[in-house]
């Protein structure tokens, strides 16, 4: 839990928080900005400007030595490294434009890749701390309140392998799976007495968030004891069912089963960080891993102005042996652009008024 003296005011504290908000926010973009900067260098691409933030520089910094300049700018809305070649061609040799495509994708996938992997880092870390429970899938107890209506019941001492189709091997996992799933009857796969059995159209309870329905779990598991092992599985899967959610978000919010309202932005970002601090560097640390990795699989998107759409361009010029014109590339990153800035703009007021209601 982290602690504040009591004698500092509300207000103060409160601001302290959003601060802290801020901070973290910006390392992460420093993390992802940095993946792209240093396979630049790496392949001895020359960058121009490495920059956290955009809109108008607060501070910059010109390196003597390599002529790159790096600069802290007012908006906290993201950052970039500007590499020479990048939006136009050039005859210089050490350009972006004049590298071999591979390394141009590397390049444009390390900042996403650099995000992930320290979300998965991060999870690491969280499992360790000595307050975190490794949770397992076997039911060790049924809420006596909740009536089962299937013909097969759930039974103590069941282990979950199943919910609907997805494989669950620990707590995070099943609970996930649930919540996306339980809004309407699912199977659940259990072993029970050594032997594998389908529970048909397991009936769970449901809450409602945001006009989205969820459902809910009415058992408790058993703990799985702390091992290297089990650390590391229990990392790894519940590393990818965070990457799973946040993509399985972007699916509701295409077909419509989540709203405007779910979206946030940099204000709701800030919002979410400082109330995680507030409740404990567990949850802060979880916070933390779930934007590291949004910001890794959204930029991996094939959203004109995003790592994703610039990876798509290099793998069409790949397969077809030459570039698409730079000219209609960069008409299309601009429009990609204008539409992002639109996207922040609503959802950044939609934060502001959920927050003066």
């Amino acid at each position: 839990m982290i602690h504040l003296p009591l004698s500092i005011p509300t207000g103060i504290t409160n601001f302290l928080y959003i601060l802290l908000a801020l901070f973290i926010f910006g390392i992460l973009i420093l993390v992802h900005e940095a993946g792209h900067f240093l396979c630049a260098r790496l392949f001895k691409v020359t960058v121009k400007e490495f920059a956290i933030g955009m809109g108008p520089k607060l501070v910059s910094y010109t390196s003597k030595k390599t002529d790159i300049t790096y600069s802290l700018r007012l908006l906290p809305l993201g950052g970039f490294v500007s590499m020479v070649g990048e939006d136009e061609e050039n005859d210089d040799p050490h350009s972006l434009n004049k590298q071999k495509p591979w390394k141009r994708l590397i390049i444009m996938a390390a900042g996403a890749v650099t995000n992930i992997t320290l979300g998965v880092l991060l999870m690491i870390i969280l499992v360790l701390t000595p307050k975190f429970v490794i949770g397992g899938t076997t039911v060790s107890m049924i809420d006596p309140e909740y009536v089962q209506t299937q013909s097969d019941e759930l039974l103590v001492g069941d282990r979950i392998v199943k919910v609907g189709n997805t494989p669950v091997h620990y707590y995070q996992e099943l609970s996930y799976e649930i919540m996306n799933k339980g809004y309407e009857p699912t199977d659940l796969t259990v072993i029970r007495n050594g032997e594998k059995k389908v529970l048909k159209a397991v009936v769970f309870p449901i809450i409602t968030d945001q006009g989205a329905s969820f459902g809910d779990m009415f058992f408790m598991v058993n703990p799985v004891k702390k091992t290297f092992g089990s650390v590391v599985a229990y990392s790894f899967y519940s590393s990818f069912s965070t990457i799973k959610m946040i993509w399985d978000s972007l699916i509701s919010l295409i077909t419509g089963r989540f709203g405007f309202s779910s979206l946030s932005g940099p204000v709701g970002v800030t919002k979410t960080v400082a109330e995680g601090a507030k409740a404990g560097i567990s949850s802060l640390i979880y916070i933390c891993i779930f934007i590291s990795m949004n910001l890794g699989v959204m930029n991996l998107l094939p959203v004109p102005a995003l790592d994703g759409s610039k990876i798509v361009f290099v793998l069409i010029e790949m397969i077809r042996g030459k570039p698409i014109n730079p000219k209609y590339e960069g008409y299309i990153h601009f429009a990609g652009i204008i539409l992002i800035i639109i996207l922040v703009i609503a959802v950044t007021f939609k934060d502001i008024f959920s927050l003066i209601r």
